[in-house]
């Protein structure tokens, strides 16, 4: 490292570190619809806390007696249990200006004379600071880091000057920028994608708008009745919609739809795990997917392989997990193997949008499974094969596909490059902490990438 840069005790560039409040003092019947929001591991999967994910609320006043648990803009959250080695910090642009740390969490209060919330954090995602984070854990029970307020004081970090911290910052933050921007964008894509599928499929808007005007005007042709009904619609499409209801076993559908079963229309794959000795994380193999959250569906966190996979899930099947949890959905971008955890399913049209959004539509009979098991919650073939479903005319399901699939192909596309942006960050992070690679370097390597 450079002549200038140092090394500092945390409790040296530390205004507070402070535990989160006992876990009896935060319970579900506190909760309340509104007002200090509480955060969870949840919120710290990335650099930053994430306000796009949903949170616990308590009032004001319970939010003042845990005082010594309130956190604001700047201060780093680390989980001390469970899912330990977490670390993020609160962004001066979070959705509010204070929030309360659950009972598995402690946090930093840096004194931003000395050291930045964003190189903190920098520093304890790479593999030296995990590596010094965890190293006081213990295995007994809950995974947990004894002792984490002491023990955090008195870990020594390398400290650059504070301009030089500023642009490891920016550098950092501008591929994290990216990285946040595409994932808000595949947000905005999919809830398109969710919301045009909920008005055909689930509300039947065109039907009911359509079966409205008919009412009022009897002899009128397909055509006029379409242009009436559904001027936001392509004349094309909304003629490709019946304009009345009919009874089913499953209750009233659109005219010429059959109530029917997933097992009647879907290829359902359920995985099978083969020996743990198959697996690896040096690339041999072919990705498998286990169905674990560390694992994840479309670009995991840990990448792991097999060799001598079972069974198999193709790329565009929509991947479900069967097994604890029950429900949670993604697509598969590559072919891989599928563990007992995953089924990988797909309609008997082919069509990728299709599949997934319906998957997505059969959430509430998911948690039903979930809730059951007497251990962990549980899904088999047969029950799955037996979850109902509503089989669309095959020229609307064919039109959705034609309409929907460009959406998802730019989520897949944003996914890819935010995978790469996210392994480049990954690895300049370490390289930049340590001062191997210098500042203006990676400002140049950058721009030459367009970032």
């Amino acid at each position: 490292m450079g002549g200038e840069w140092r090394t500092a005790r945390i409790e040296e560039v530390a205004e507070r570190v402070a535990m989160g409040p006992f876990g009896s003092s935060i319970k579900v019947e506190t909760f309340v619809p509104d007002g200090v929001p509480i955060i969870s591991g949840q919120h710290l999967h990335g650099f930053k806390v994430d306000d796009r994910v949903g949170y616990n609320f308590i009032t004001e006043e319970h939010a003042e007696r845990l005082k010594n648990a309130n956190v604001q803009r700047k201060d780093v959250i680390f989980t001390h249990a469970g899912n330990i080695g977490q670390v993020a910090f609160v962004p001066d642009n979070s959705k509010y200006d204070r929030y309360v740390i659950s009972q598995r969490q402690f946090y930093l209060r840096p004194n931003t004379t000395k050291v930045l919330p964003e190189y903190i954090v920098a520093f304890f995602k790479t593999p030296e600071g995990q590596h010094k984070l965890l190293a006081n854990t213990s295995q007994v029970g809950v995974p947990s880091i004894a002792q984490p307020v002491t023990y955090l004081r008195s870990l020594v970090i390398p400290l650059p000057p504070l301009p030089e911290q500023c642009a490891i910052a920016h550098i950092l933050g501008t591929l994290d920028d990216k990285i946040e921007l595409n994932r808000r964008m595949n947000q905005t894509l999919e809830e398109m994608a969710r919301a045009i599928f909920k008005s055909w499929f689930v509300d039947y808007d065109p039907v009911r708008d359509k079966a409205a005007i008919r009412r009022e005007h009897p002899d009128w042709s397909n055509a006029q009745v379409s242009r009436a009904a559904c001027p936001t619609l392509k004349p094309e499409i909304a003629e490709l919609f019946p304009d009345e209801f009919e009874n089913s076993e499953l209750g009233e559908i659109p005219k010429g739809w059959r109530a029917s079963q997933v097992g009647h229309h879907f290829r359902l794959t359920m995985g099978q795990s083969p020996p743990g000795s198959t697996y690896n994380e040096i690339g041999e193999g072919i990705p498998f997917y286990q169905g674990r959250s560390d694992f994840g569906f479309r670009y995991p966190t840990r990448r792991v392989y097999c060799t001598v996979p079972t069974r198999f899930a193709e790329p565009g099947d929509t991947l479900v997990s069967v097994r604890a949890p029950v429900g949670d959905i993604n697509i598969a971008v590559e072919r891989c193997a599928i563990g007992r955890g995953v089924a990988a399913i797909r309609h008997e049209s082919g069509s990728r949008s299709f599949t997934y959004y319906t998957m997505h539509q059969l959430a509430e009979h998911f948690l039903k499974f979930e809730a059951e098991g007497s251990v962990f919650g549980c899904i088999n073939k047969a029950d799955f094969e037996r979850l109902p479903f509503f089989m669309p005319l095959p020229e609307v399901l064919a039109t959705f596909d034609r309409v929907v699939s460009p959406l998802d192909d730019r989520v897949e596309i944003a996914e890819r490059q935010t995978a790469d942006l996210a392994a480049l960050r990954d690895t300049l992070l370490p390289k930049l902490i340590s001062g191997k690679l210098r500042v203006k370097d990676a400002e140049r390597f950058l721009k030459k990438r367009g970032l």
